[in-house]
C-alpha cells in the first residue's frame, strides 16, 4: 500500500486529465497539518498538563500554549490566560501523524460514516474535529474521565474547493457518500 507522501508526488500523473493540469508544479501538496485544543472549559490547572503531555504523545511534537487575545469577565478569563494548545506538523512528522490517522484513528471513531465534504473551505484547506481524542493508540489506555476533542487541518496548496476535495480523494482521505441530515 503506498504512502500518502509517494501517493502526493504521483497527484500530477493521476489527476493530470481531470483537472487540466499542464506542469508538475500546478498539482496541489500538503503544506502542514495543524492540531489544535481548546482548554477553555478546564477549571483545574492540572489537566492543562494533561492535555500538553496527551497531545505530544498523539503528534511526536510539543505543543504550543495559546493565549487569550482579550478578557472577558463573565467567563473569568484574562488576556494571555492559557486557552489551548497547537501543534504544526511538517515533513515526515506530518505524513506519520496522516497515515495514523487515516489507517487507525478514523476507523475507530464510534459512528464514523466519512469526512462530510462541507469540511473543506474555500482555500482548499481541510477540517476535522475530533470529538475524542481516545481514537488514537497513543491515548487509548489513558484514563476516560479527561477525555478532550481536538481540531485537526490540513493546509494544502489547492486553490479552491473541487481541486482540494480532487486531491484528498486520491490522497484516501474517506468523505462521506451523501449529505447528512
Amino acid at each position: 500500500m503506498k504512502t500518502i507522501k509517494e501517493k502526493q508526488k504521483e497527484a500530477f500523473a493521476a489527476l493530470r486529465e481531470k483537472m487540466g493540469y499542464t506542469n508538475p508544479m500546478q498539482a496541489p501538496r500538503i503544506m502542514k497539518v495543524s492540531v489544535g485544543v481548546g482548554t477553555g472549559s478546564f477549571k483545574d490547572k492540572k489537566k492543562f498538563a494533561v492535555v500538553e503531555d496527551r497531545l505530544a504523545k498523539i503528534t511526536g511534537q510539543k505543543s504550543a500554549p495559546r493565549g487569550a487575545k482579550k478578557s472577558i469577565a463573565s467567563f473569568k478569563v484574562r488576556q494571555g490566560d492559557t486557552v489551548g494548545y497547537v501543534v504544526t506538523l511538517r515533513g515526515a512528522r506530518m505524513y506519520g501523524f496522516l497515515e495514523k490517522l487515516l489507517a487507525v484513528a478514523l476507523p475507530r471513531t464510534r459512528d464514523f460514516r466519512g469526512i462530510s465534504p462541507a469540511a473543506i473551505d474555500e482555500s482548499g484547506n481541510l477540517t476535522i474535529g475530533i470529538r475524542e481524542h481516545t481514537i488514537f493508540p497513543e491515548a487509548s489506555d489513558e484514563d476516560l474521565r479527561d477525555v478532550f476533542g481536538m481540531a485537526v487541518t490540513v493546509v494544502t496548496t489547492a486553490r479552491d474547493r473541487d481541486e482540494a476535495r480532487t486531491f484528498f480523494e486520491y490522497l484516501g482521505f474517506p468523505f462521506a457518500k451523501k449529505a447528512r441530515h
